[in-house]
């Protein structure tokens, strides 16, 4: 036995990362017992989890730090899922499903009104006001019941365009207020925006439901599988998202092409409640969120500090490595600060109420970009000094609607792994492919190794020159090309700064979450003045890139706790190895063991 521990010891000394309990062969099922027990759940994979000692399999002297183990998701992930971005004809049916089921309502309860009903990633909703109170869930089976007869009747759905008057109208014919409130802002937003409606009937003219809507949708009701429809739950909606407004009851459902696809979706609901991070980080002792001390902010507990560090650790090395300096900058500012970066009048809503100083208004920062320029702008910079790389684990503070936070995904405190990069026009491709690089090298570090990647282009309203806006999104697309990566378009989806790249990562059981972002900014270097001297001794303007790899420290953990069930890998793990020694005689090999 005592061979037996000296010779594990001496594997893992260095690291002090042993997570085996090494004892003699007589007491090896007392010390399973013991490890299998609450008092003891330590972090390997399950790769390497399998030992033998004296030719006794032991499958699984080690586990995961978590004490709720959830069964393997290898079943779930045998079918992928279709999306909406890559199947328009599921769109259609989760469009035209949630029309449907606004029209099932509305025949159903007299009185109540419709507000607007979307496709979203796995369905659909839909709000409405209903004066009389929410609906239950009785109410959901019978609108089901009769969205099933009306999907039989195959009704054909038309698209009819009409003037703006004619819409008004028809709208307040049928004492349907919060649709001409939406047909007032279509107007007000784009003039001349084309006006249709939807109908589902035999033709317009005998119209059995009708909504104000751009499309697209199937042909008829008949082209919704029923059976690979479900309506999933009620939730109150605040009209516009303003809690001043009327509030609503939402109906969530989902829609799919087949019934089988409906069967993986509910599987894998099922087994994304057993990963939920909140769940896990309290039985794990990773984290809370104190109500005491206001929601939305999270306490980070002695293991899940330890885990935090060593991701931290990580992604400090690789960003050195990558030719970075790291940054450290203030948490509050002059608000003028604010007003020059724009953030004051663009996202005002979205910041904590200021704050006095001796008479001047401070601010709690909601972005760390204002505080990298203001370095920047430090001394006389030259072509030669570019590019220059910055990289912060920035702790940022945002105003979230207490209806809207959610465990660590949405707080209203939170450590962006902040980068930006100032570089000239010709190194602006170069600077996105090591960007893109250093994304692949840290996300697969965590596992995630599938991507859905988005490049996002100029919109209507937008700040540069035709000619940089043409330069940066070329320089976007060659860089994705330059890494073979597919990427779908959306046009007109940039931000009014600049073209993106937005990268989701997806987990063990198929979800997708939006982490990484690569951003070109022509507005900061504007707003701030940034200049450098190029070789002409001209003042020339440099392309500043905006970058995050995790997004956010905290939702990235969330979602690596999601998506390992809580099993971290053992580099990840907070405790990754324990002794026992059996006899007095052994414990001075377990001490000198972990020196």
């Amino acid at each position: 036995a005592t061979h037996r521990v000296l010779r594990l010891m001496t594997v893992s000394r260095r690291r002090c990362c042993i997570a085996l309990a090494v004892v003699a062969a007589s007491n090896m099922r007392a010390a399973l017992s013991f490890l299998h027990g609450p008092g003891f759940k330590v972090g390997l994979n399950r790769a390497s989890s399998t030992h033998y000692l004296n030719g006794w399999q032991r499958p699984s002297i080690t586990r995961s730090i978590s004490s709720a183990k959830t069964e393997t998701a290898d079943d779930i992930m045998a079918e992928i899922l279709p999306t909406n971005e890559e199947n328009d004809q599921l769109l259609r049916i989760r469009h035209s499903t949630a029309h449907v089921m606004a029209m099932a309502v509305q025949e159903l309860y007299t009185g109540v009104q419709v507000t607007i009903g979307p496709w979203i990633d796995n369905g659909f909703y839909y709000d409405f006001y209903k004066p009389d109170g929410p609906f239950t869930e009785q109410d959901l089976k019978q609108i089901k019941k009769r969205m099933d007869k009306i999907i039989k009747k195959k009704y054909p759905m038309i698209e009819e365009l009409v003037t703006v008057e004619e819409a008004r109208a028809r709208i307040a014919a049928i004492n349907e207020p919060y649709k001409l409130e939406i047909l007032d802002s279509i107007i007000a937003r784009t003039p001349d925006a084309p006006i249709t409606l939807w109908h589902i009937g035999e033709s317009i003219e005998e119209s059995k439901w009708w909504d104000l809507c751009g499309g697209p949708h199937v042909n008829t009701t008949g082209d919704i599988p029923a059976k690979a429809v479900a309506l999933q739950s009620v939730a109150g909606a605040y009209w516009r998202g303003d809690e001043k407004r009327d509030m609503l009851t939402r109906i969530y459902g989902t829609a799919w092409e087949t019934p089988q696809q409906l069967k993986v979706y509910k599987k894998k609901l099922e087994e994304a409640k057993k990963r939920d991070h909140r769940v896990l980080g309290k039985k794990l002792n990773l984290f809370s969120i104190q109500e005491d001390a206001g929601g939305g902010l999270v306490f980070w507990h002695p293991k899940g500090s330890t885990v935090r560090r060593i991701m931290e650790d990580f992604w400090k090395d690789e960003h050195v490595a990558g030719g970075y300096d790291l940054l450290y900058t203030p948490h509050v500012a002059n608000l003028d600060l604010w007003k020059t970066s724009g953030h004051y009048d663009f996202y005002k809503e979205g910041m904590f109420d200021q704050m006095d100083v001796e008479g001047e208004e401070y601010q709690i920062k909601p972005m760390n970009c204002p505080f990298h320029c203001l370095v920047y702008k430090e001394g006389l910079r030259s072509y030669r000094d570019l590019p220059i790389r910055w990289a912060e684990l920035g702790t940022v503070y945002r105003y979230e609607r207490s209806g809207t936070l959610h465990g660590l995904m949405r707080v209203r405190g939170f450590t962006q792994d902040d980068a930006h990069i100032f570089c000239l026009p010709e190194q602006l491709t170069d600077e996105i492919v090591q960007v893109l690089d250093l994304t692949e090298r840290i996300l697969s570090r965590f596992g995630f190794e599938k991507y859905q990647i988005m490049l996002s282009t100029r919109p209507e309203k937008s700040v540069g020159s035709d000619e940089i806006w043409t330069a940066a999104t070329a320089a976007l697309i060659e860089a994705l090309e330059v890494k073979g990566w597919d990427y779908a378009v959306d046009e007109g989806g940039g931000a009014f700064y600049g073209p993106k790249i937005d990268l989701k990562i997806t987990d063990a059981i198929g979800r997708t979450w939006q982490c990484s972002t690569i951003q070109c900014d022509f507005n900061l270097p504007d707003r701030f003045g940034l200049e450098y001297v190029d070789s002409d001794s001209s003042r020339q303007q440099p392309i500043m890139l905006h970058r995050a790899i995790f997004g956010s420290v905290e939702r990235f953990f969330g979602v690596l706790i999601e998506s390992t069930a809580g099993e971290l890998p053992l580099w990840l793990a907070p405790q990754q190895m324990r002794l026992l020694p059996v006899t007095e005689e052994a414990r001075i090999f377990c001490e000198v063991g972990c020196c």
